[in-house]
């Protein structure tokens, strides 16, 4: 019989969407992709990463291309990453290209 992980010992999951403004270029778009994925490795707390973008035949991703998904060992991981410099360097890169975001975190069951 399988139990569900408890938030103690499950991992905590930031997952976030990016919609990026029309006049976005690619290469500006590349960038952020490349800093996502650099920003991951800056912070020890980080302790998976992932990303994509949108293959979905549905159409229904209202716009968002990107999905980052970054796993923490716990809700402390989060709260160290989301303050942290390299985190706020990234961010501040980042609104200028942006549209929208959606940011779902979840503890893993």
């Amino acid at each position: 019989m399988i139990s569900s992980a408890s938030a103690a010992d499950a991992p905590y999951r930031h997952v976030v969407l990016f919609k990026f403004k029309d006049e976005a270029t690619a290469e500006q778009v590349q960038g952020i992709e490349k800093a996502f994925g650099e920003l991951a490795k800056k912070i020890d707390t980080v302790k998976g990463y992932e990303w994509g973008t949108n293959v979905s035949p549905e159409g229904l991703n209202d716009g968002f291309t990107h999905c980052f998904f970054v796993t923490f060992a716990d809700k402390d991981g989060l709260n160290v990453y989301l303050p942290h410099a390299e985190h706020q360097a990234f961010v501040a890169k980042l609104k200028p290209l942006l549209d929208k975001v959606c940011v779902v975190d979840y503890v893993a069951k």
